[in-house]
């Protein structure tokens, strides 16, 4: 049992909704869970035809009761589509089509693992949304995709070398009070307590 993915599933209609728990059935590599385990669930299955205001309203729910990692099993997906998953939360994405017993196991056990899936042709659809976002919107306000600034990342790379305020406001040509001020922004925006939890956090997430 504890080697089983903890899935709760969720359609729009009953018959879907059916469908899809029966394909789980007999399946060892799945748990299917009801409303009142929620809160143990590792990954939420949401299965619709597109993404309309109703399946976000079902994810975020999700991420508040038990904050598990979320497939999207839809009908219509197009580039808009991507980027409103990508933000409500989803980890993998999936067409109705495709949908097959090992096609949403494959996707549930990537998911608790961290991973995602995504079918190719929308891989590369999101990657080209997601330079489009970065070239027309983050980049003449001087944000990259990991919501720091150039600067911020300069900063915390040479905090992580261990050199003092000064010696960072002396390398980049800034004030001290700059450099103390571009780091209490980074801990405060990230909610982060010091200096030292700024650099892991920056390290786990591959920033520097």
């Amino acid at each position: 049992m504890g080697d089983r993915v903890a899935v709760f599933v969720y359609a729009k209609d009953a018959i879907s909704q059916a469908g899809i728990v029966a394909q789980f059935r007999g399946r060892p590599e799945v748990r299917v869970l009801d409303e009142q385990d929620v809160d143990e669930v590792e990954v939420g299955l949401i299965a619709a035809d597109e993404l309309d205001d109703g399946t976000i309203r079902v994810m975020k729910g999700l991420q508040r009761n038990s904050s598990p990692r979320l497939v999207l099993v839809l009908t219509h997906i197009d580039d808009a589509t991507l980027l409103a998953a990508v933000e409500a939360g989803a980890s993998g994405f999936l067409r109705r089509a495709d949908a097959t017993p090992e096609a949403l196991v494959r996707a549930i056990r990537a998911a608790r693992s961290g991973d995602g899936t995504v079918p190719p042709d929308l891989l590369g659809r999101l990657l080209t949304q997601v330079g489009r976002l970065q070239r027309q919107v983050l980049s003449p306000r001087g944000l990259m995709l990991n919501g720091l600034t150039e600067r911020e990342v300069e900063v915390l790379k040479l905090v992580a070398q261990g050199l003092s305020t000064g010696d960072i406001a002396s390398h980049l040509s800034y004030s001290e009070r700059t450099i103390k001020n571009v780091i209490h922004d980074i801990t405060t925006r990230l909610n982060l307590r010091n200096r030292s939890h700024a650099v892991a956090y920056a390290l786990q997430e591959g920033l520097i």
